[in-house]
């Protein structure tokens, strides 16, 4: 006999305990607007690179006042380096020194991370390779602009700094104020068909909208096999269609609708 799948499903645990900590009592009182549950997913991503042994640094753009960056700097292995990259003048300068209180506040050491205030319109690969320690980023999270033309840009950069296992976030995809995003998505993938879909991240509001995971196809199956366990508990069975591919759909709400 099945039984039902719990819901709300639980939001999944990092596996660091100062990750876990962060979210269950720091995450919210960050300011920002990212979703507690894609924070807790892409860090167990980041702590399922390492143990299929993957290293490296990350990166975020659009770091604003820390909220996402700090749960995956907790994420991060000892020796690797997190870099935010952001103007960091909204809504006003001072958001750069908020920025720095919180990692300083939350246990996100100095070492553990790399802030780079810049526009990530100017930023040249090999400017942020070399913040990263000259290495190739294992995970890279793009919050920035949420226009066609600087999510196309920014996943230009991405691509080129990314190692081969790496992994791209995308923030606020199917958001119902940003509907070109997903324009640029499928154009930009539809020139790179080396990379695809690997999940989809639900929205928990319609402000924590959907993330979208990326990897390249030959590392797909890799990632996509120990994620139906890991994240069992939080799979919507139907899945997505990018047709023709199709990839698992993460998130606390899992049932179908009700068909009476």
């Amino acid at each position: 006999m099945s039984t039902m799948p719990t819901y709300p499903a639980p939001l999944p645990k990092i596996g660091v305990a100062a990750a876990d900590a962060y979210l269950a009592s720091g995450y919210d009182s960050v300011v920002g607007m990212s979703s507690k549950f894609a924070a807790a997913v892409c860090g167990r991503l980041m702590r399922l690179q390492t143990a299929m042994g993957i290293s490296g640094p990350i990166a975020e753009i659009g770091t604003f006042e820390g909220r996402f960056f700090i749960a995956l700097g907790h994420a991060l292995e000892p020796g690797e380096v997190a870099v935010g990259i952001d103007l960091f003048d909204w809504p006003n300068p001072q958001v750069l020194d908020r920025f720095e209180a919180n990692c300083t506040r939350h246990g996100l050491p100095t070492e553990r991370r790399v802030t780079w205030k810049t526009d990530s319109r100017s930023m040249r690969p090999e400017d942020l390779l070399a913040r990263a320690g000259g290495k190739k980023l294992r995970f890279f999270h793009i919050d920035g602009e949420h226009t066609r033309d600087a999510l196309t840009r920014d996943l230009e950069r991405a691509a080129a700094v990314m190692a081969p296992e790496g992994l791209i976030v995308l923030d606020d995809m199917l958001h119902p104020g940003y509907p070109t995003l997903m324009v640029a998505l499928h154009l930009w993938l539809e020139k790179n068909p080396e990379w695809c879909p690997l999940a989809v991240l639900d929205r928990e509001t319609i402000v924590a909208a959907p993330k979208f995971v990326l990897c390249r196809r030959d590392w797909f199956k890799r990632y996509e096999e120990p994620m139906l366990d890991i994240f069992k508990a939080n799979i919507w069975p139907l899945g997505a269609d990018f047709e023709p591919h199709w990839c698992l759909v993460l998130g606390l709400d899992t049932r179908l609708a009700a068909i009476e």
